[in-house]
């Protein structure tokens, strides 16, 4: 038996792969801890530079306490992004859905395999697709994640399942671009994978992970306003708010698309990321991005300053000056909580469901976050008082 940790870096799609392979090494046996061991797992991320130098200095760290360490990830397959690497350290430049296998198989299995493992978190992530066909200029991850592809739908349902009988009572439906999953042979695209583990028993709550602007159509809104289950929370990247910037991306919508498409969707608690400091970016193109984002009455941003990648478009282009970018990060981050503190002030006096996710804190239907005292794990009803830094103040309904 083996001693092992796994660690994650990155987005909801890099979270499901390092579960993928955790969940393995418990299935064979293997037993999992904090610190050393003799086993660790780097899943690693490269969306920024900033993200590959976490990622190296994660990998050296876990070289220092364990016998062996597996990088994986996004970053393992950016050439030269772990070069020089010590000795005890295996670094995996697969596509995602053999790293699983691949680690066990090189770890070994113990006689004693365990048949159901439950991962302890109240939520699931279950990956439906992973890669990306497109080719925004910026963009590396199809060049580390390769072509988009899906799982078969019986698959996926049959995860769900078995996440929802673990306890899970939220299933998150992730992947790169999740508008591409397609089974053919079995007649599934999104709204119907929506509609059907929504359904299934002991699934609370369905939620996708994000939905690019161009995979909002009619029929996956119905799809999420006829499931029960399924949360009223979209996050819909925007990446500028100018059009002159996203065609120099290589987006494939305008502003005024973007603000049409969230516009009949008020019921709907909207988020999106914004990439800050795109080569040609200037003062008056953000202030549009400023203004874009209130137009389209998004909550929350995620803020990415802009890194220029290894292999893409705009590899050699970085135009904007680091202060530059920090403070439209800054100013941009400012509005985010502006915002996000109107809409949280708004259901006050409400009531909503409140997955409790950590003590005292946890999310609503809509992906606001409640603080609420509760069991974690727990669905609680629960009642909006009041409004702080960190989110909506709430006691049990």
């Amino acid at each position: 038996m083996a001693t092992f940790s796994v660690r994650f870096l990155g987005c909801k799609v890099s979270y499901a792969d390092a579960q993928s392979v955790r969940e393995r090494l418990l299935v064979d046996g293997h037993a999992e801890v904090t610190g050393g061991g003799d086993v660790a797992v780097v899943n690693t991320c490269c969306v920024t530079h900033e993200a590959v130098s976490k990622s190296r200095q994660a990998v050296s760290r876990a070289a220092r306490n364990h016998g062996r360490v597996y990088v994986t990830g996004c970053a393992a397959n950016l050439g030269g992004a772990f070069e020089n690497v010590a000795s005890n350290v295996r670094v995996l430049a697969r596509p995602s859905e053999e790293i699983a296998e691949t680690v066990a198989g090189d770890v070994g299995a113990i006689g004693c395999v365990q048949a159901g493992v439950r991962l302890e978190r109240t939520r699931a992530f279950v990956k439906i697709q992973d890669g990306c066909s497109f080719s925004c200029a910026f963009c590396v991850i199809p060049l580390v994640r390769g072509a988009t592809r899906s799982r078969r739908a019986a698959a996926v349902l049959a995860e769900v399942e078995r996440r929802a009988a673990h306890g899970h009572s939220e299933i998150v439906l992730t992947g790169v671009n999740l508008g591409c999953f397609r089974d053919r042979e079995a007649g599934y695209s999104l709204p119907r994978l929506i509609r059907e583990p929504g359904s299934l028993p002991g699934v609370a709550r369905l939620r996708l992970s994000s939905i690019e602007v161009n995979h909002l159509t009619d029929d996956l809104v119905e799809a999420l306003r006829e499931t029960e289950t399924a949360s009223l929370h979209l996050h819909v990247p925007l990446q500028s708010g100018d059009d002159a910037v996203l065609r120099a991306m290589r987006r494939r919508y305008t502003t005024l698309q973007y603000v049409a498409k969230l516009a009949p969707l008020a019921d709907f608690n909207l988020t999106a990321d914004v990439v800050v400091g795109f080569p040609g970016e200037d003062e008056e193109a953000f202030e549009r991005t400023l203004d874009v984002v209130r137009e389209a009455g998004l909550t929350r941003v995620h803020v990415f300053p802009y890194s220029p990648r290894p292999g893409t478009v705009t590899a050699a282009e970085d135009t904007v000056p680091a202060a530059a970018k920090k403070e439209r990060g800054a100013r941009l981050r400012a509005l985010s909580d502006e915002l996000s503190r109107r809409r949280w002030a708004s259901r006050v006096g409400s009531t909503d469901r409140v997955l409790v996710d950590r003590p005292g804190r946890g999310y609503g239907d809509d992906y606001t976050p409640w603080l609420v005292d509760g069991e974690v794990g727990q669905l609680l009803p629960a009642r909006a008082v009041g409004v702080s830094e960190e989110g909506i103040l709430a006691v049990a309904a």
